[in-house]
């Protein structure tokens, strides 16, 4: 049998816990991981697990502080958050003997009491394998670690493990092996004890954060060529080309039989080694479908590898088998690995058949990339539901064109917070069927542009319109600025992808986290945070058709809030009736943000540190960003090449200096010089700017100026070495910009096709100090109005009642 290679093999045995930690008789085994979380085995054989499974990887954890108490029937342990009682060499017995049964924990200083086979009605559940076919709402969730009960299980009976070669076995033993999370509203902490048991999440690729593309579709090299020309041509950013299953060889009588492949179909790609190197050039990365699940053909070149030796008929498929140590060790030597060496960056694994397959696909992927090459492993894949974290990013499966499914995504991408995932993936404007719709596109666009991963995706079909520009011009236009958008916006989403990563702070966390009462207001339960500094309130229905304006209704968290594009204020621990343009959508910074972002450069598809940033700084409160960068793509980040960059903004209303300079790692990670264009977001221009290097006045190159209510100071070839000091005074320079409702009302009024005398005399209505009802009878007395808008107005007067 061939070896599957030293680098799957464990390098160090974390598995095993500490004996400190460790309560044992014949048939039980409690072990005491954290404050909150405690593993609870029981096997009839007495025999328990200590390697890693596909869930853990680590069980050595510090002892924790503890109280036991014990004799020869009973065990109890008492921690700071929890007090477990257990009577001795007893099976763990259900609900039906709650609260009296053998093994209960009681959350300290609540109410609260876990038993065995405890329903966890609170529990808020979290992202499931996919959303295949996805119809309102109906689609099976997987259990998450959020509660407010304040506890959770993880059951690892039954698990996947790892043996001491690197291999996946599956687990034919008759015992219980579960960890329960008893963090009452630490769930932060809670979430901290899962990644260490479980692994942190991998830092994944700077590219991925960027701009994908994939159509169901038959290309060919040349095809892919034009594909890259005509984005450039239209300027939309491309970092990944997917290749759906059409890329490998095929039956060449009917490309639709067979769905599995491993090798170039020469026809179409005649020269593999060109075409990646053509993508590679132009700052495209390139994924391809893999599904194994009908095994290895004749057809392919490693075929005879796997025949040899074996008493297989000729011609004869090799049947997939994740199971089987000689088939594995092939399909990563002989199949795995030529695909690595010739450059393929991501593998898309569309494996569908069943999930424990899946989640050794997953394993024996990542593994084996990171072990045989320098750069960082990506799949794209299923949530195979066993530590799915580890294994980004997330594919949400073939979804159905339509707002059903648009408005699920929102609450989805939040849900995926309560297990720690944050890299989900969605087909922009939906995968197949449905109508396709210029405003569901653009919805989807502006809402994957703040979304974990934005992919262009769409089922063969003509009539599928995925390109910005295959629309007319308006919807192609607010497109491409999103694009823009979100290509600007990695070196931001890029160091909350870090903090993540090092942390173990989801990228997407739901507003229900701070304000549980939420989850039960529709209107509110989908907005989220995104990463530290900005928050998110999603368009998720279609636009009322006689205003022209997506109604929203949304709550902003306590404190002050900016909407991030147009920099009005919102006082926060409010809700809020807000009317939306196709152009706009509901993001917010808070006071004092900081928003990295960088200048497109030239090539669009370029992901890599950029040499022109942008920085844009709302007032309001002082704030440190953390920018962090490194190469984006290899593994040499865990040896200290990186470069974490203090942002610090001192604020003050008429005297505010914002200080750039490096303060962990190797500055040689970022380019030597640097442009940085500061935006002070609604700030007036100062009367007087002085910039200092290393606490120095210095001579550098810059402009001040007044843009779109911004003050901008732009500075030329900064020292990325030293500390850059930006110093702004002035009288009254903070813009005070309260979004105030009559603005959005004029605003509609204005778009109206109705007479300029009709205009007047509605603005003169509403706007008066008459009160509601009165205002609801002039607008009916109106001569000339169309019903429709006399509906609509008084609909919007209904909107300020509520304010």
């Amino acid at each position: 049998m061939a070896s599957i290679g030293e680098h799957f093999k464990p390098k160090i045995n974390t598995a095993k816990s500490n004996p400190g930690a460790v309560f044992q008789g014949n048939n039980y085994r409690i072990t005491v991981l954290t404050e909150r979380l405690v593993r609870l085995e029981l096997s009839k054989d007495g025999l328990f697990c200590d390697t890693s499974t596909l869930l853990v990887k680590n069980r050595r954890f510090p002892v924790p502080n503890f109280k036991v108490e014990q004799d020869e029937k009973y065990l109890v342990i008492t921690t700071k958050y929890f007090n477990l009682q257990y009577m001795k060499n007893k099976p763990f017995l259900g609900p039906a003997y709650a609260p009296d049964s053998n093994l209960k924990v009681a959350l300290n200083n609540t109410d609260k009491m876990w038993y065995y086979g405890h329903p966890e009605a609170r529990n808020f559940k979290t992202t499931g394998i996919s959303l295949d076919d996805f119809k309102n709402d109906k689609i099976r969730l997987d259990k998450g670690l959020y509660s407010t009960d304040g506890f959770a299980l993880l059951d690892d009976t039954g698990g996947l493990k790892i043996d001491e070669e690197g291999y996946v076995n599956k687990d034919e033993s008759e015992r219980i092996d579960i960890y329960l999370f008893m963090y009452k509203r630490d769930f932060g902490l809670c979430l901290k004890d899962y990644f260490e048991l479980t692994g942190y999440p991998p830092l994944i690729p700077r590219y991925a954060l960027g701009i994908w593309w994939n159509r169901d579709r038959i290309y060919s090299f040349n095809d892919t060529k034009s594909i890259v020309q005509t984005f450039n041509k239209y300027q939309i950013p491309l970092s990944v080309l997917l290749l759906s299953e059409f890329w490998h060889i095929k039956d060449p009588q009917d490309y639709n039989l067979y769905k599995t492949g491993y090798s170039f179909n020469l026809n179409l790609f005649p020269k593999p080694s060109e075409f990646v190197k053509y993508m590679h050039d132009r700052g495209v990365k390139i994924g391809l479908n893999i599904d194994p699940a009908e095994g290895v053909r004749k057809e392919e070149i490693c075929y005879t590898s796997f025949t040899d030796g074996q008493n297989i008929p000729a011609g004869q498929t090799i049947p997939f088998n994740a199971f089987d140590k000689n088939f594995i060790s092939l399909y990563v030597t002989k199949i795995m690995n030529p695909l690595i060496k010739l450059g393929i960056d991501v593998f898309w694994i569309d494996y569908k058949k069943d999930l424990s397959s899946l989640q050794a696909l997953n394993y024996y992927h990542v593994t084996n990339y990171k072990g045989t090459n320098t750069l960082r492993p990506l799949i794209l894949s299923r949530n195979s539901l066993v530590s799915p974290h580890l294994y980004p990013i997330h594919y949400s499966g073939e979804t159905i064109v339509g707002w059903d499914t648009l408005k699920y995504l929102p609450y989805y991408n939040s849900l995926a917070a309560n297990k720690g995932i944050s890299w989900w993936s969605h087909d922009v404007g939906g995968f197949k069927d449905g109508i396709e719709d210029s405003e569901l596109y653009i919805r989807y666009v502006q809402f994957s542009t703040f979304s974990p991963i934005f992919r262009f995706s769409a089922k063969r079909g003509v009539y599928y319109k995925r390109e910005p520009w295959a629309w007319d011009v308006k919807t192609y236009t607010i497109a491409r600025e999103y694009c823009w958008l979100r290509q600007r916006l990695i070196p931001y989403l890029y160091t909350e992808a870090y903090n993540y990563s090092k942390n173990g702070v989801p990228l997407i966390q739901p507003l229900y986290y701070n304000y549980p009462e939420i989850i039960d207001e529709p209107d509110y339960k989908n907005e989220y945070y995104f990463g530290r500094e900005l928050f998110v309130a999603p368009i998720r229905k279609p636009m009322d058709s006689i205003m022209n304006r997506s109604v929203e209704r949304i709550f902003l968290p306590k404190g002050t809030w900016y909407d991030f594009k147009t920099g009005k204020k919102f006082i926060g621990n409010k809700k809020y009736v807000v009317f939306y343009k196709d152009e706009d959508y509901p993001v917010f910074a808070k006071a004092g943000s900081i928003i990295p972002l960088t200048n497109l450069s030239s090539n669009r598809n370029d992901t890599s540190v950029p040499t022109s940033m942008e920085l844009n700084v709302f007032p309001g409160e002082s704030n440190v960003y953390k920018l962090y960068e490194d190469d984006g793509t290899t593994t040499l980040y865990e040896n200290g090449y990186y470069i974490i960059t203090a942002i610090d903004y001192n604020y003050l209303q008429n005297n505010y200096t914002l200080i750039i300079h490096p303060i962990e790692g190797k500055t040689a990670i970022i380019p030597a010089l640097r442009n940085y264009k500061v935006r002070f977001r609604n700030t007036r221009a100062a009367d007087n700017v002085t910039l200092y290097i290393n606490g120095d006045v210095a001579n550098l190159k810059y402009d001040a100026y007044e843009e779109d209510k911004d003050f901008i100071v732009d500075i030329k070839d900064v020292d990325t070495t030293k500390q850059l000091t930006i110093n702004c005074k002035g009288k009254d320079i903070e813009i005070n910009a309260v979004r105030i409702i009559n603005e959005d009302i004029n605003s509609i009024i204005n778009d109206l096709k109705i007479t300029t005398k009709l205009k007047e005399q509605i603005s003169s209505i509403i706007f008066s100090e008459l009160d509601i009802k009165l205002k609801r009878i002039e607008i009916k007395k109106l001569k000339g109005l169309d019903r429709r808008f006399t509906k609509m107005f008084i609909k919007l007067l209904e909107y300020i009642a509520e304010i």
